[in-house]
C-alpha cells in the first residue's frame, strides 16, 4: 500500500507532517493492506489566508485492488481533525465494501 501526501499552496507540506500522516494512515488502514494498492491525501484550505470556521479540508482517496476508488471529504478548524474525521470515513467505507463482497 503505498501513501501519498498532497498539499495546496495554502497548507505547507514538511517531510514531518507528510511521515506523520504516513504513518496513521497505515495503522489505522493496515487490515486492509493487502486489499489496497494505493491511498493518497488531499489537505487543503479553501479561504487562504482568510480565517473561517471549518475551511481545512481533507480528502482522502482509497484505491481498492480490482475496485473503483473510494473517496471520503472532510471539513474542519484543523487539517489534523478533518484528517482524523476523513480517515474514520474512509475506514467505515473499506469495512462496508469489503463486507458486501464477502458476502456475495
Amino acid at each position: 500500500m503505498k501513501v501519498q501526501i498532497n498539499t495546496d499552496k495554502n497548507i505547507e507540506g514538511s517531510a514531518r507532517l507528510e511521515s506523520y500522516f504516513s504513518a496513521e494512515v497505515e495503522k489505522s488502514l493496515e487490515r486492509f493492506e493487502d486489499k489496497i494498492t494505493r491511498v493518497e491525501v488531499h489537505f487543503g484550505d479553501e479561504n487562504g489566508e482568510k480565517f473561517s470556521l471549518n475551511d481545512k479540508r481533507c480528502a482522502i482517496e482509497v484505491r481498492p485492488v480490482k475496485l473503483q476508488p473510494i473517496t471520503v471529504t472532510e471539513h474542519s478548524d484543523t487539517i489534523e481533525k478533518a484528517f482524523s474525521g476523513a480517515l474514520a470515513k474512509a475506514k467505515k467505507s473499506l469495512t462496508t465494501t469489503f463486507e458486501k463482497i464477502k458476502e456475495h
